[in-house]
């Protein structure tokens, strides 16, 4: 059967997206990249279904406000867990900075001084390298956390396109300016800028619903209050196209990506190993690499290739979920 796939418009969810896309392949679909979509767009259009089918590239809780949309919610549904809970996202600073003027909270932007040191426009606040339109990381930092904490003034949340502007980060932290981004793992960025090393990741006030996470490392405190929650990267479809194919819903359940395996790859692509080509191919080793459990997954869809039960399982979990989220 033909099925349409998206690809997200971070790079660092390439990998994982042509991973998809082989053993799709593999179980017999005539698989289409449709594009690089941001967020917004893709759930949009993966609920009307005419476009796009899937993406592999789903963040939740993160793209809960977008999966649980009235005009989404029930049309698209996340399936599998291809990484549990190792997704991690925050603000972040230059250790230099950190500790000469003791920043451990991004609250401390409200002290005219603290965000004079982050300042690359003369306007004396911080400039935040940030997220771009469309994510839903961009909602939280504009929406939630900003306002509530009382930061709008003191921090200007710099947004264009990602790799570009964070590549100018790194730039000036490798001259020796302070630098304050926003970043997730896996991310090339915490390659070239190592937290504990190189950065520490800023605390931030309380944030309803998140729990401080554990042993993260160059946290400024730990258990460190992130305000952002620890994410499940998940593969999502459009609920009429996994009906008619339960083998594609079985697929997506299964397969599992190690985040290590993700960051070692974009460290690749941040090296200049970054073509479509390049990054097909290092998708095909990891399969070849990882060949017993590719055969394993493919054999679970073949199983299941008429188990609408199952589709129906997955599409009742998530319902339910996303009542438990309460973010209707």
């Amino acid at each position: 059967g033909e099925l349409r796939m998206a690809r997200a418009n971070w790079d660092t969810g390439y990998f994982q997206a042509a991973i998809f896309e082989d053993l799709l392949t593999e179980l017999g679909y005539d698989v289409t990249v449709v594009g690089d979509l941001g967020a917004d767009v893709f759930y949009q259009a993966v609920s009307e279904g005419e476009d796009v089918d899937l993406w592999a590239n789903g963040w939740l809780p993160l793209h809960g406000v977008f999966l649980t949309d009235e005009d989404v919610l029930g049309r698209a549904i996340p399936v599998g867990f291809q990484v549990r809970a190792g997704a991690l996202q925050g603000y972040l600073i230059d250790k230099a900075t950190a500790d000469e003027f003791g920043i451990t909270s991004i609250a401390q932007m409200a002290d005219p001084e603290i965000a004079a040191l982050f300042d690359t426009d003369g306007d004396g606040a911080a400039n935040l390298t940030g997220c771009n339109d469309g994510w839903g990381c961009a909602v939280e930092i504009n929406e939630n956390h900003l306002p509530n904490f009382e930061l709008e003034d003191a921090i200007n949340h710099v947004q264009g396109d990602y790799a570009l502007l964070m590549s100018e980060t790194l730039n000036r932290f490798e001259r020796g300016e302070s630098v304050f981004f926003y970043t997730w793992t896996p991310n090339w960025t915490i390659n070239e800028m190592v937290p504990g090393e190189d950065v520490v990741w800023l605390t931030t006030p309380d944030v309803e619903g998140v729990e401080p996470v554990e042993g993260v490392a160059g946290c400024t405190e730990d258990p460190c209050q992130m305000g952002f929650i620890g994410s499940d990267i998940r593969a999502v479809a459009n609920v009429d196209f996994l009906r008619a194919n339960p083998a594609v819903a079985a697929l997506l359940s299964v397969v599992e990506i190690p985040l290590g395996d993700i960051a070692a790859q974009n460290v690749l692509m941040q090296e200049g190993e970054d073509s479509d080509d390049d990054i097909q191919d290092q998708a095909a080793e990891w399969i070849d690499d990882n060949r017993d459990l590719a055969d394993e997954w493919v054999a679970f869809a073949m199983e299941n290739a008429d188990n609408t039960e199952l589709v129906e399982e997955f599409i009742t979990e998530w319902l339910d979920t996303a009542a438990a989220m309460d973010m209707q």
